[in-house]
C-alpha cells in the first residue's frame, strides 16, 4: 500500500479542536481507483473500434475538436459518469479530462452520428447473443414527459395537458427485448399521434423488416393510419378497465421498462440538455451503458 501525508487538526475527546496538528496516513492509491460508472476492459474493448476509427478519420481530414486530444476511454468514462450520476458538466471530477474537452467530443459525436452508431453495434451484438436475427420484425412505441431545468430554451419546451408536465417529450421506439432502437425528443406539447407518425416514418426507413407496432390509447387514428400506409400494422393495446391500481399490460410493459432503465441514470431524471439532440444522445447513452454489461456478461444495473 502506498502511503501519503496529511496534516490534520487534532480534536479532544468531545470535537472541539485542541490546537495542533499533527500527521496522518491516507492509502494515496484510493485516488486513483475506478468509478462504478468506467467502463471495464471488456466493454471498452467493444467500443475502441469504433472511436478509434472515428478518431483516425477526423485525422486524415485535418479536423479536430479545437482543444486538447483527450485518451478517448477517459473521454468515455467522464460522459458515463456524467450520464450516470447526473453531475453537471463543470462538476466532473479533477482526474477526469477538462469539462470543455468532454463536453467537446459529447457535441462531436453527437452531431456526426458516432454516439447513435455505437448504439445500434452493441444493440445488433446483444440481440445475436439472445438468438434474435440482425433486425427486428416488431416493435413497441411509447413516450414519457419531463421536466426541464432552467437553462433549457424555451422555444424546445412545451406543455403536456395530460400529464400536467412543462418541458420535454421522449418518444422511444424499442424492440420485443426493450433494446432501443429509434428516440426523438420534442417539446412536451407535441401529441403523442404526432410524434408516433414521426417515428413510424423514421422506423420503416431504418428498419424495414418492421411489420407490427404496438401502442397505448394515446396513439389515435392517424398514427394507425400512417403506419398501415407504411405496411406496418399499428396494434393499440389497451388497460383494463377491470383492474384499478398497477398492471403489467401485455406488449407495452417492454418499453415501460425500458424508461425505468433509462431512468436510473440521473441525467435523465430531468432534461438539462439545451439541445434535443443531446438529450437523444442522453438517452442513447444509458442504453449503451446497459448494452455494454449485457454483451459482456457483467452486472446490469437494478
Amino acid at each position: 500500500m502506498t502511503h501519503g501525508v496529511l496534516f490534520c487538526l487534532a480534536r479532544s475527546s468531545d470535537g472541539d479542536p485542541v490546537g495542533h496538528v499533527h500527521r496522518c496516513l491516507y492509502d494515496s492509491t484510493a485516488a486513483s481507483l475506478p468509478y462504478p460508472s468506467d467502463l471495464s476492459d471488456a466493454r471498452w474493448a467493444l467500443m475502441e473500434p469504433i472511436l478509434t476509427a472515428w478518431r483516425a478519420e477526423r485525422q486524415k481530414t485535418l479536423l479536430n475538436l479545437g482543444g486538447k486530444v483527450a485518451d478517448l476511454r477517459e473521454a468515455m468514462n467522464a460522459i458515463l459518469f456524467l450520464n450516470r450520476t447526473g453531475v453537471p458538466w463543470r462538476y466532473l471530477p479533477h482526474d477526469s479530462p477538462p469539462h470543455t474537452t468532454v463536453f467537446g467530443y459529447f457535441s462531436a459525436w453527437t452531431a456526426d452520428g458516432t454516439i447513435e452508431k455505437l448504439g445500434f453495434y452493441l444493440h445488433r451484438l446483444v440481440g445475436e447473443q439472445e438468438g434474435r436475427a440482425a433486425e427486428p420484425t416488431a416493435c413497441v412505441i411509447d413516450a414519457q414527459s419531463v421536466k426541464t431545468a432552467p437553462s433549457v430554451p424555451v422555444d424546445t419546451q412545451g406543455a403536456d395537458a395530460g400529464k400536467k408536465i412543462v418541458g420535454r417529450k421522449r418518444s422511444i421506439v424499442v424492440d420485443t427485448l426493450g433494446l432501443l432502437l429509434l428516440v426523438m425528443v420534442t417539446a412536451a406539447s407535441i401529441s403523442d399521434n404526432e410524434a408516433g407518425k414521426q417515428l413510424l416514418t423514421r422506423v420503416a426507413a431504418d428498419h424495414p423488416t418492421i411489420s407490427k407496432a404496438w401502442v397505448d390509447t394515446d396513439y389515435k387514428k392517424q398514427a394507425i393510419e400512417h403506419g398501415a400506409a407504411l405496411s406496418i400494422d399499428v396494434d393499440v393495446v389497451p388497460r383494463s378497465s377491470q383492474v384499478k391500481g398497477f398492471t403489467v399490460i401485455p406488449r407495452r410493459w417492454v418499453v415501460e421498462r425500458s424508461f425505468g432503465w433509462i431512468m436510473m441514470h440521473r441525467r435523465l431524471a430531468r432534461d438539462y440538455e439545451t439541445k434535443p439532440a443531446h438529450s437523444e444522445s442522453m438517452i442513447r447513452l444509458a442504453t449503451i451503458s446497459n448494452l455494454a454489461k449485457r454483451a459482456t456478461g457483467e452486472t446490469v444495473i437494478t
